[in-house]
């Protein structure tokens, strides 16, 4: 079976997958889009959990200010090397998340951050758990899986701070 150029062209634009693995990704749904993007999910997923063990201990802080001067953020994301610290794609995630934080003020990193006395639901007060901004489908750790697969690397988010012009946290 042959792929047309601009199904993959398309499955490309809404996973930003490589051009193979999109094409490969197709050939196995036979053509649909729609398992296509599964397929490719699933291998993002497949990625991450092999990659979830290793030591991420390079990376970048990021910080973001958000245009009224009132709200910034700053996020300690790691990765295994300093070459994929620098790639525009960790660079962006990076932006994104520090964004994220801002936006959504969230209190942990993940719900085992959560204090067993607590109670809180963690998709407010959990960065990885949280809607994603840019893509309310996904979650934030849906981001950071999808990335693990791009950079081909684990990427873990340390910590963040999030700073409110006249507000005590």
């Amino acid at each position: 079976m042959k792929i047309p150029v601009q199904a993959v062209k398309e499955l490309r634009n809404r996973t930003n997958a490589g051009v193979l693995e999109c094409n490969k990704a197709l050939l196995e749904s036979c053509g649909d889009m729609e398992k296509a993007v599964q397929v490719l999910k699933q291998r993002g997923m497949a990625i991450a959990d092999k990659k979830r063990d290793l030591t991420a201990s390079e990376g970048v802080i990021k910080a973001y200010i958000h245009h009224t001067k009132r709200i910034g953020a700053l996020v300690e994301l790691n990765c295994e090397t300093d070459f994929a610290a620098h790639t525009d794609e960790f660079e962006a995630l990076a932006r994104d998340l520090a964004m994220q934080i801002a936006a959504a003020s969230p209190r942990f990193v993940s719900a085992e951050d959560v204090p067993p006395e607590m109670q809180a639901d963690p998709r407010i007060a959990c960065l990885l758990s949280q809607p994603f901004i840019k893509d309310p489908s996904k979650t934030v750790q849906d981001v950071i899986t999808e990335a693990i697969a791009k950079v081909g690397e684990n990427i873990r988010v340390r910590r963040f701070a999030r700073f409110e012009l006249g507000v005590e946290h």
